[in-house]
């Protein structure tokens, strides 16, 4: 099968849809997939249609890690051992640091690779059966893209040991109560709860959906002082935008805005 089939790539409108789709061995995910996932956060960003992401796995399973016999053969005990875990982070990073927002679909299994795919979206959605968690620790092994710093500034420091320490998977309803998740629904409801979810976003304008998530994403990774700074700049930038004065102009005159992303 080639890596085209094992993750593919759909435009919905102002939506593009990523699909894990190895259901055989529950959306396992290897390099190839990691170098594909690479090319089409290339694809998404230069496409101005788009407006959000929606990544989801086949077979009503997210993804259930690295494939353990790739791992196994390719990388343990090998000089070639820490590249998984750099091709890893760096295609993870670029996900999260996409320009347009991200929504995982969790069913089924949600555990380490897919676990930190997951958290490196901006938004999760989850069946309340679906099963999440680190998981790694099971293996006596690490995950190497994102779990130490992306899971402590999402849910605490207490919680991300509780994870990653203990191994302990999730019910989707109880990750919900956990804040690792936006919102869990029944397996029957998950679908109406994500486009519903989504829609909230592809209305929104592009140009202020990226300052906005870019200003977000860098909200903890400075003082007080800086972030401030920042905020009076994206404010500035904002102003002089053609979309602000849509937005401005809409609401006055009691009509839709039509956003040009600019």
């Amino acid at each position: 099968m080639a890596v085209e089939d094992d993750i593919q790539f759909e435009r919905d409108g102002h939506v593009a849809r990523v699909w894990f789709n190895r259901p055989h061995k529950r959306n396992c995910i290897t390099v190839p997939m990691l170098h594909r996932l690479d090319e089409i956060i290339t694809e998404i960003e230069g496409d101005d249609e788009i407006r959000a992401v929606v990544v989801r796995g086949r077979g009503n399973t997210f993804s259930s890690g690295f494939d353990l016999d790739s791992l196994q053969s390719d990388f343990i005990g090998s000089s070639t051992a820490m590249d998984v875990a750099v091709v890893s982070a760096k295609v993870c990073d670029r996900f999260y640091n996409m320009s347009k927002p991200s929504v995982a679909v969790l069913e089924g299994y949600v555990t380490a690779g897919g676990f930190e795919v997951m958290i490196s979206c901006d938004f999760a959605i989850a069946d309340e059966a679906a099963l999440i968690g680190d998981f790694h620790i099971r293996r006596a092994l690490f995950g190497g893209a994102g779990p130490i710093y992306r899971l402590p500034r999402m849910i605490g420091i207490r919680k991300t040991k509780e994870l990653m320490l203990t191994g302990k998977l999730l019910t989707g309803q109880e990750a919900d109560a956990f804040d690792l998740v936006n919102a869990s629904a029944p397996a029957d409801q998950l679908d109406a709860t994500v486009e519903e979810f989504v829609s909230h976003l592809t209305d929104k304008s592009p140009f202020q959906m990226k300052l906005t998530k870019m200003a977000v994403d860098r909200g903890l990774d400075a003082d007080i002082a800086s972030l401030m700074v920042l905020e009076h700049l994206a404010v500035g930038v904002t102003l002089n935008s053609d979309d602000a004065a849509e937005g401005v102009s809409a609401f006055l005159e009691k009509r839709d805005p039509k956003w040009t992303g600019r």
